[in-house]
């Protein structure tokens, strides 16, 4: 058993107010908890990974690379596919609180190694 307690996980920031906790789990697969203030997006990016994004509070849209979108409220979800370029943004006025889930598991280097090549 892998018990990680919300108030020990491993955190990030990747940009200003954008925080992710890294929650239990595996190679196989991770969890990460993420908040994102009102307007932010991730860059447009893509990664090895599958990914589940479950919207916990406030409104997230997911936009991909060929032009589709798709708005999560409370509760709601969206599956993509490994290599599939995608961005998240809180398009609502309030702090929006998401779940990852990838598969396989990644770490925080995703980012990490990213700012430090210079990529955005």
């Amino acid at each position: 058993m892998d018990y990680v307690p919300f108030d020990d996980a491993e955190t990030y920031e990747p940009d200003e107010g954008w925080m992710r906790a890294s929650l239990a789990g595996s190679d196989a697969f991770t969890f990460e908890w993420f908040e994102k203030p009102p307007g932010h997006s991730s860059p447009m990016h893509d990664h090895e990974n599958e990914q589940v994004c479950l919207c916990l509070e406030g409104e997230l849209t997911l936009y991909t690379e060929d032009g589709e979108s798709v708005t999560l409220r409370k509760h709601d979800s969206v599956h993509l596919d490994a290599w599939e370029p995608h961005r998240v943004e809180n398009t609502g006025d309030e702090r929006a609180v998401g779940l990852d889930v990838f598969a396989p598991g990644r770490g925080f280097d995703f980012w990490t190694d990213r700012e430090d090549e210079g990529e955005e």
